[in-house]
């Protein structure tokens, strides 16, 4: 174990993992708590979708999932705010239609092959160094939002009524999640893949909320969570030549399995 965790892509595969794991979770408690747990489940659709077209035109499949992904979360948000779509419908409209094209996609470009089914379970140990950065970007640029604008992220959350009343830019902030989870989204796949991104942004998040006895310390639970979910799933998986993305989430459920246990024998 001491000599692969010399090996630069074990290195690269446990900071991207950390710093994601990050991302995920305070992005997460802020969805669960607006309840759009499942944007992840709904963006990861249309990301499989970009994930094609850049097979199909043999052009950076993962710049183009990001694109198509961000401009999908965009149309999300318009859909929501401005046409009047509830919600979980227009998720459900946003995340079919991307499944669709998806499908399409790489049924016209013969493309059900390696590279796609690296981005529908995960690769994690093929993580290269400008995913690693895109990783720690993504990572400092919620921890900067959550940051300098916790106190209306929480009223948005709680009540965004009342914060849009009290002058809270709610249409902006909820834009500027909207985009993070994009982009959270399409890297996460490189870590669980497109079937399991959904539980990298809402297990350790869930975890934090039922386990908090404040929202401070529900974020630190959530990181903490996200964290050793991350980590401890790569370094079993190595351990025990498991599929890492599945060891990762795994991990993350016992780990929500145990706080649940916990509040019950303190009840």
């Amino acid at each position: 174990m001491i000599e692969l965790l010399a090996m630069g892509f074990i290195q690269r595969a446990l900071l991207a993992g950390l710093l994601l794991g990050v991302a995920c979770a305070l992005l997460g408690v802020f969805l669960i708590l607006k309840r759009d747990a499942m944007i992840g489940h709904g963006l990861a659709h249309v990301a499989f979708a970009g994930v094609a077209l850049g097979l199909w035109v043999r052009l950076l499949p993962l710049g183009l999932a990001m694109a198509v992904t961000i401009g999908s979360a965009l149309v999300l948000v318009r859909l929501k705010q401005k046409a009047g779509v509830h919600g979980d419908t227009a998720l459900g409209i946003v995340s079919s239609v991307g499944m669709a094209l998806g499908i399409l996609l790489a049924s016209l470009a013969r493309s059900f092959n390696a590279s796609l089914f690296g981005f529908l379970f995960g690769e994690i140990l093929a993580v290269a160094p400008a995913e690693v950065v895109l990783a720690g970007a993504l990572a400092l640029a919620v921890a900067v939002l959550v940051a300098v604008r916790y106190r209306p992220l929480m009223a948005m959350a709680f009540h965004p009524e009342i914060a849009k009343a009290s002058g809270v830019r709610v249409e902006r902030l909820e834009t500027a999640l909207m985009v993070l989870a994009a982009v959270t989204v399409v890297l996460g796949m490189k870590v669980v893949g497109v079937l399991l991104v959904t539980a990298l942004l809402v297990i350790p998040a869930a975890a934090g909320l039922r386990a908090g006895a404040h929202f401070r310390g529900a974020v630190l639970i959530a990181l903490g969570a996200a964290v050793f979910s991350v980590v401890g799933g790569i370094l079993t998986a190595l351990r025990f030549d498991l599929p890492v993305s599945a060891t990762i989430v795994l991990l993350s459920f016992l780990v929500f399995l145990a706080v649940l246990g916990l509040r019950r024998a303190r009840a």
